[in-house]
């Protein structure tokens, strides 16, 4: 047995979430694409078959009320504040992430008001979607769209700044953004900060309420392990929720739902975030998925601690067992701008992660060049890690 494999029995050994790891449907695979879709946690086909079975088999309709669907998109929420360092009351789940940023960034705008104000700061460097979305936000409110790499951000902001739409972890390079940091600048130039969680809720600590974030979304299959397409979830910081003014103003979020009024009134606090008819069967799986946090001891500190220790031997054992020069890592290796991924480029990216796949090593691959790994620790130990760069050794020699 190599030193790197008799070390990672050592860590793996001394690891306090190792325990949780059995609380998931996994097999033989070092499945290391949970930033892109996490893995079964192993209570949610039983949870999902009740909600399918009895709550709509047999109860129907009635379960909007004594299965609690209709206060599902809030009471999920409540869950989630804690994990992205929020209190309750905040957050409303529903809808996709894309949808959740139109609503953010087109409130931002309205909430900046003031004349003069008729740009959109967008980090470069985003998931296109997020720049899809400010685009149009821009055609439906008279801005234009400013796209800035975020370290080059509190340089361009100035009294035409409406909002910003920042992402927290960069999703092709795993790079930490300065959150507090970039907050504090956009507050001080009088705009309205608009955070993309996707990539950081669930594997380390956000601080929303804080930091002082206006409005934030986040998408809930990664790191939540909520399961393909689960629902989205919106913040809206409770200072600012009477300000909310959503360019979706469904009949879910009127302050009289049923009462089926000609004219609009939004509902008091988050609740006005939310839209149409909730998406109960996902919902409800997520609900489940979030069960995962509450074991002693599953919180986000333990699980920074665990991803930055994850990643950092990753990075080790890259060094070790991959030739010099064969890849390169686009992650930064200081803690303070480091996510829970490493991407390594490689010119044949596209071959080696297919090849890795058929190895039982699951990434990903991002155009052109770019293999992906996400560590999520809830599930992955070192002993994943240790096999994983071994066999991407294996591969590039």
């Amino acid at each position: 047995m190599s030193e790197l494999a008799l070390k990672a029995e050592k860590l793996d050994a001394a690891d306090e979430l190792a325990g949780v790891r059995a609380q998931f449907v996994l097999d033989g695979v070092v499945y290391l694409d949970g930033n892109s879709l996490g893995a079964l946690p192993a209570s949610v086909p039983g949870r999902v078959e009740d909600v399918v079975r009895r709550q709509w088999g047999e109860l129907r309709i009635r379960s909007w009320d004594e299965s609690g669907w209709w206060t599902a998109p809030e009471r999920i929420g409540d869950r989630i504040a804690p994990l992205v360092g929020a209190a309750a009351g905040q957050i409303v789940v529903g809808d996709s992430t894309s949808v959740n940023v139109f609503k953010a960034v087109v409130a931002a705008v309205r909430m900046a008001g003031g004349s003069g104000r008729d740009e959109i700061v967008v980090d470069a460097t985003t998931f296109p979607t997020d720049g899809y979305i400010a685009e149009s936000a821009a055609r439906m409110t008279g801005c234009t769209v400013r796209p800035v790499a975020p370290a080059e951000v509190p340089g361009v902001l100035g009294d035409r700044t409406a909002a910003v739409l920042l992402n927290h972890v960069d999703y092709r390079t795993g790079r930490l953004h300065d959150l507090p940091a970039l907050t504090a600048a956009v507050h001080a130039a009088g705009a309205v900060a608009v955070w993309d969680l996707c990539h950081s809720a669930g594997a380390l600590p956000v601080g929303l309420d804080e930091h002082g974030v206006d409005l934030a979304v986040g998408c809930t299959y990664k790191y939540l392990n909520g399961g393909p397409g689960s629902p989205a979830y919106l913040y809206v910081r409770e200072e600012l929720q009477d300000r909310f003014d959503s360019p979706l103003p469904g009949w879910n979020s009127h302050a009289e739902p049923f009462g089926m009024r000609p004219a609009y009134e939004p509902a008091p606090g988050a609740l006005r975030g939310r839209v149409g008819t909730p998406d109960i069967l996902s919902m409800l799986a997520l609900e489940a998925a979030l069960d995962v946090w509450d074991g002693d001891g599953v919180s986000v500190a333990a699980v920074r601690a665990k991803s930055l220790a994850l990643t950092d031997f990753f990075l080790e054992c890259v060094a070790s067992y991959v030739p010099s020069g064969r890849v390169e890592s686009l992650t930064p290796v200081a803690h303070a701008e480091r996510g829970s991924q490493v991407a390594l480029r490689c010119a044949d990216a596209g071959e080696v992660m297919r090849r890795l796949i058929e190895r039982g090593v699951v990434g990903d691959f991002r155009h052109p060049d770019v293999l992906r790994f996400g560590f999520t620790p809830l599930y992955v130990g070192f002993g994943d890690v240790e096999r994983a760069a071994r066999v991407l050794g294996d591969l590039v020699r």
